[in-house]
């Protein structure tokens, strides 16, 4: 155990620290998303203002997770950059 001279804090250095304010955003599968995954959309979406349709099966690389309604910021190929729901992608293994 390590203590800190000002505050007498213990902790142990071999212990991994979990961050407890980290996002957990799974896809429509229940797996985990992370910044830089590769993901299909999973239905067509109709883009709201636009008469434009994303496709079943448009891929896309995410650039970051927020928090909110539209949790996934990301890159889709052919659509430019949109935020999505992670309800509506499944990972992609490729």
């Amino acid at each position: 155990m390590l203590i800190c001279p000002e505050c007498a804090h213990e902790w142990n250095p071999n212990e991994v620290v979990v961050d407890e304010d980290a996002l957990i955003i799974k896809d429509m599968g229940g797996n985990l998303l992370q910044e830089g995954d590769k993901v299909t959309l999973a239905k067509d979406l109709k883009v709201k203002g636009s008469s434009q349709v994303l496709k079943i099966g448009t891929k896309a690389t995410i650039k970051r997770l927020v928090d909110g309604d539209h949790d996934i910021d990301c890159k889709l190929d052919g659509g430019g950059e949109m935020m999505l729901k992670s309800q509506f992608v499944k990972k992609s293994s490729v």
